[in-house]
């Protein structure tokens, strides 16, 4: 698959299908291959694009510091380089941050936009987020990617029938490099455009597991200041909806897809997955 330059970046990126754009934002530590089961479902209606944010896969990974208006720059640069703009955008975790920041900074890119358990903020403002956000440095430094891997896997994918979705967690985790995992995650903290939701006037769909990291009245309450946003509540998963309930996510964002996209392009997706 290809790489294309961009802000003096090689990106890595895949393209399925035809259509509409619709472009998908992996987490931290994450990668296109994580959309795996999003590609397969939605190419038969959109060009389906994924890549891999700078520090991750097979893009690359410049020293220095990474921040989330950079990591949204990148993914501008990216959508006006292909030709895949306005697009419909969807984000988890840090992708969803990334897409929020994108949305404000270059509405004109963005057709639609879909964050999944995530935020317009990160402050750490307790000591126990200073903690644990501490601890999960300390982990990465001294044990490793692949201890770290294990340690999220064993706490988002516990479950007896999802053995295979964790141990194909912890071997993707460990494919992380370890210095550019550390300058992503730094850029995450003290980020906001909380101040910013009401500048939004494309479609938006907030997802939230509910048992996500952060409780669903948080994204209840930040829902409320985008105009027009629709919310919706992925029962029986945690942080990795897409991954752990695909069905019902794929179900929820094509229902939001089908308000905002080509009614017989739908229909395809419908006939495809009964």
């Amino acid at each position: 698959m290809p790489h294309i330059r961009v802000n003096d970046l090689n990106l890595y990126f895949e393209a399925s299908g035809s259509g509409e754009p619709l472009v998908f934002l992996h987490g931290l530590g994450s990668s296109t291959r994580d959309w795996e089961r999003q590609v397969a479902f939605f190419s038969s209606c959109f060009q389906v694009v994924t890549f891999d944010s700078r520090g991750h896969g097979r893009t690359d990974k410049p020293k220095g510091l990474y921040s989330i208006p950079q990591f949204a720059q990148d993914a501008a640069a990216f959508l006006k380089a292909v030709g895949a703009a306005p697009a419909h955008i969807v984000g988890l975790s840090m992708g969803g941050m990334t897409a929020f920041q994108l949305a404000v900074d270059e509405p004109e890119l963005v057709k639609s936009l879909t964050v999944v358990n995530s935020g317009p903020a990160l402050v750490l403002t307790s000591s126990r987020d200073r903690r644990a956000f501490f601890l999960r440095r300390l982990i990465v430094r001294f044990l490793g990617m692949r201890k770290m891997g294990t340690i999220l896997a064993d706490m988002l994918l516990p479950e007896l029938h999802q053995k295979d979705l964790h141990d194909t967690m912890v071997a993707r985790w460990a494919d992380n490099d370890r210095r550019a995992y550390l300058a992503s995650m730094k850029a995450l903290t003290g980020w906001s455009v909380a101040d910013r939701l009401g500048e939004i006037r494309c479609p938006v769909l907030i997802v939230t597991a509910d048992q996500d990291y952060t409780p669903v009245s948080l994204k209840e309450a930040y829902a409320r200041q985008i105009p027009g946003a629709e919310l919706a509540v992925i029962r029986k998963s945690r942080h990795l909806t897409p991954i752990d309930q695909t069905e019902a996510f794929n179900e929820v964002l094509l229902g939001f897809l089908s308000s905002h996209a080509g009614v017989a392009c739908i229909a395809g997706v419908r006939r495809e997955h009964p």
